[in-house]
């Protein structure tokens, strides 16, 4: 593939793709990483014009390494206060609403989707205090983020880029805290199920009493287990949905709602959107175009 003016070089296995007037560019992580990390890739902009989108729950914590131009303002649709905020590489936590970014152009940056006990393991925090926020790297990493953003921008190799962050991202997981294994297994349970389980029957399964599981699970996935129930069953409907041909009403039966009110008030509350706006878009990673 040809190198594309600005974007650097790109080195073996990588692949880079034109997105939306973006190149994205990706190559497959170390298995090592693939419990952990969802998803990853990086991108830069062939044209610095400025976009807005929002972005609609999945289940993942998200991490944002800007090696250009950061976004202008990253805040939760129907905060009270409007007031925008310059955000670098940022951390973003499981949410159980939409968030609205602006941004002004001229991004080039790396994006990590983390599973949510990957993401307990590599922030090490109780991932119920970042639910629902967005904080600075450096508040979630310490002064080692600073110095791995420094050296990401400094390496115009896409390839050279992606060693760097399996690098650190290896070694933050290596030394982090290990997750429950009933929590495990309740995510487990949850994300096999697309979110159609009962919290009893979770419980029972891993032998813990519903007030326990939901401690110990909030505490290390950042949402209950009946809210990931919701996130995850109104994220299965939103892919469903993007697919050619999609049927509402097969949708609405196959993620289990009682039926399609049930599947508009979902979606009226997860993503502030319906789900004929959904499937009309084209989704990039849990985010809409505005």
């Amino acid at each position: 593939m040809p190198v594309v003016a600005g974007a650097g070089t790109t080195g073996p296995g990588v692949e880079m793709t034109r997105l939306r007037g973006r190149w994205r560019v990706t190559r497959p992580w170390p298995p090592r990483l693939r419990p952990f990390v969802h998803s990853y890739a990086g991108y830069w902009d062939a044209a610095a014009s400025p976009y807005r989108v929002r972005l609609v729950p999945t289940g993942r914590a998200v991490v944002v390494i800007n090696l250009g131009e950061p976004f202008a303002q990253v805040r939760r649709v129907g905060d009270a206060d409007q007031h925008s905020q310059v955000t670098g590489s940022l951390v973003a936590g499981l949410e159980d609403g939409p968030r609205v970014c602006d941004h002004p152009g001229g991004q080039e940056a790396i994006r990590l989707e983390l599973t949510p006990l990957g993401a307990f393991r590599m922030f090490a925090v109780p991932m119920n205090e970042l639910t629902n926020r967005v904080v600075e790297l450096s508040d979630v990493l310490g002064p080692d983020a600073g110095l791995l953003v420094e050296q990401l921008a400094a390496t115009g190799d896409w390839g050279a880029r992606f060693d760097l962050l399996d690098f650190a991202l290896s070694a933050r997981l290596e030394h982090g805290p290990d997750p429950a294994p009933e929590v495990r297994h309740a995510w487990r349970l949850l994300s096999l199920a697309g979110g159609a389980i009962p919290v009893g029957r979770i419980s029972a399964e891993v032998g813990w009493s519903q007030g326990y599981l939901i401690r110990r699970f909030t505490e290390q996935v950042g949402l209950t287990p009946k809210m990931s129930a919701r996130v995850l069953r109104f994220h299965r409907a939103m892919r469903l949905l993007t697919r050619e041909g999609a049927n509402l009403t097969e949708v609405t039966e196959v993620c289990g709602f009682y039926d399609q009110a049930h599947l508009n008030r979902e979606f009226r509350a997860l993503a502030g959107t319906t789900p004929g706006q959904i499937a009309a878009a084209r989704l990039a990673e849990g985010a809409l175009p505005l």
